[in-house]
């Protein structure tokens, strides 16, 4: 089996997931025209679910929900929904608020948004970063997705990381034709991936190097590649503790931040280095994927050969 060799980059992205359906993160309660309180969704949505059609018409704008469900008025509808792996149809009847609009009593969303960081650029122009999925931060599940896309980025601050409060890194995402950077085609547990456009991948000038698999992974000194500074830079970490088996995919590297200069720059790991690259021996090895809460010098990371096996 020949050496395979991919870029580690590091480098701040900007994210924009669309989900595939309109997302369900909660039900509520409607005031309905007659001044009673009603629960039109209750025990007919749930969170999490995904909604495809409503009355036979694909969805995927939830602007596109709210307009079926006020030509419906009060006559039911019917929705195709997605729960996990089984896809089912239920009805409902919307209700009228006091505004005159009428309405489902669910909370929904159709898309994402966030910043992280590129793990890796293969030879052929795919590209894998964050070392973990996008979830709703309502209902925890890993978005699914329709498409998506990098975007550039510019970093404006850094949050320190201290106890119990992991620190953030706070940027600008570009949205335009002109700082698309690829297409995002899977959003999974181990990650984002998807295809490099042109201007990424001529910014990337770092050279290409051996990717390392589990085995090669060790106790011991280690660098991680990131951009907190405004700059491509390796910082020096020490990796303690090497899970092989393949349990806890995103935890299998622990790690601690030994680099003066991170350290004071960030405290350790903060949010959006998610996805930076981890190199031991001249071998890419890893990605960083969580922080330990209770002590920002401490990290998790992931095999990159989990990465590649999407």
């Amino acid at each position: 089996m020949g050496e395979n060799y991919a870029v580690p980059c590091g480098t701040p992205v900007g994210i924009y997931l669309k989900s595939d359906g309109v997302l369900v993160i909660g039900t509520g309660t409607l005031t309905g025209v007659d001044g009673m309180n009603v629960e039109p969704a209750y025990g007919v949505l749930r969170s999490g679910d995904y909604i495809e059609a409503i009355n036979g018409k694909p969805l995927s704008k939830k602007e596109e929900l709210v307009e079926a469900v006020n030509q419906a008025g009060t006559g039911r509808v019917t929705l195709q929904i997605r729960r996990g792996q089984e896809k089912m149809t239920v009805s409902m009847n919307p209700v009228e608020d006091g505004d005159g609009r009428y309405k489902l009593g669910a909370w929904v969303r159709d898309d994402t948004q966030g910043i992280g960081t590129l793990t890796y650029l293969d030879l052929n122009g795919r590209f894998g970063a964050l070392g973990h999925g996008i979830s709703d931060s309502d209902t925890g599940g890993v978005v699914e997705i329709q498409e998506g896309a990098l975007y550039e980025t510019q970093i404006m601050g850094i949050e320190k990381g201290v106890s119990g409060k992991p620190g953030v890194m706070s940027g600008m995402i570009y949205y335009g034709p002109g700082t698309r950077l690829g297409d995002i085609e899977k959003n999974l547990e181990t990650g984002i991936f998807g295809t490099a456009g042109e201007s990424l991948r001529s910014r990337i000038n770092s050279p290409a190097i051996p990717v390392g698999y589990r085995q090669d992974v060790q106790p011991g000194p280690a660098l991680i590649r990131s951009s907190v500074s405004g700059a491509v830079k390796d910082y020096q970490i020490e990796i303690q503790k090497v899970d092989y088996s393949s349990s806890h995919r995103t935890k299998s590297i622990v790690f601690q931040v030994t680099d003066p200069e991170l350290l004071s720059l960030t405290g350790g790991i903060i949010q959006g280095m998610s996805g930076s690259p981890i190199i031991q021996n001249g071998k890419l090895v890893g990605a960083v994927t969580h922080v330990f809460v209770q002590d920002s010098t401490r990290g998790y990371g992931i095999f990159v050969e989990t990465m590649l096996k999407q």
